[in-house]
């Protein structure tokens, strides 16, 4: 057992959310019972999720994609509605983790993903907000790195296939070998610009816009599309690990799946 307060404030510090500039609230989104005994970790806040974990006596949900996102209708109506009522009828809180959660070096989802797929981190680019007029006011999420051993693009789309367990879209570079490469899960397909500016072979990214397309095919860099879901999977099951042994909590992840 752990306090809400003591959970959250540690989660807080630990992934550093006051260094970002984010499109939602880090930290406590919606406030339960005072005490967590069972935390059940996942993706997305969807009303799967909530069901799922309410069934499972949890008192907390941990997730990466929470709500309350910068642009949005604020009035809490139709699925806001009942997904939060579903939240305060129980008594469960939900904590929600968005770029800290990409970018953490240990638990974080861009470096699960180097675990999974056998990449070797050298660095970080991709500044979250590199439009804003202060850009060094907020953190790089991306990672840069190098395979352990040079291999074709077609063989590189068979080893994410492998590992993440969703074939990706694969746009095919120019028909060097792949040595070095940046990824960044989830929906950051407009780094792929950058990661060519940096001279890397490949890019490896959650979603694909028409424009990528283009890019990827004429600047010769080897582009991968694995999926929002499919790369976004580690972070917060990590993340639960992490806190399971530090606190000695029960915790579960649960995986809604989604083939986005």
């Amino acid at each position: 057992m752990i306090k809400l307060d003591e959970l959250v404030r540690y989660t807080n510090d630990l992934l550093g959310i006051d260094k970002f500039r984010d499109y939602c609230p880090n930290g406590l989104q919606i406030e339960g019972r005072a005490e967590v005994n069972k935390l059940v970790t996942g993706v997305t806040a969807c009303q799967g999720l909530l069901d799922a974990a309410i069934k499972e006596k949890a008192d907390a949900i941990l997730v990466h994609h929470g709500y309350f996102w910068k642009g949005e209708d604020q009035a809490i109506t139709g699925l806001k509605r009942n997904r939060v009522k579903s939240l305060l009828d129980a008594g469960v809180s939900l904590l929600a983790y968005h770029l800290p959660l990409d970018a953490h070096p240990e638990f974080g989802n861009n470096a699960r993903l180097a675990e999974i797929l056998g990449l070797q981190k050298k660095g970080m680019f991709g500044n979250a907000h590199s439009s804003s007029s202060d850009p060094d006011s907020s953190q790089e999420i991306a990672m840069v790195g190098e395979l352990v051993e040079p291999v074709d693009g077609d063989t590189f789309a068979r080893h994410i296939a492998d590992r993440l367990q969703r074939s990706p879209l694969y746009i095919k570079g120019s028909g060097n070998p792949i040595r070095t490469i940046g990824w960044c899960s989830g929906a950051a397909q407009s780094y792929l610009e950058q990661a060519v500016a940096l001279g890397l072979d490949a890019f490896l990214t959650g979603e694909v816009s028409e424009q990528t397309v283009h890019i990827a095919r004429e600047t010769g860099i080897h582009f991968y599309a694995a999926g929002h879901h499919a790369t976004e999977r580690y972070g917060a099951e990590s993340l639960g690990q992490h806190l399971a042994g530090k606190f000695s909590l029960d915790v579960q992840f649960i995986d809604i799946d989604n083939p986005v």
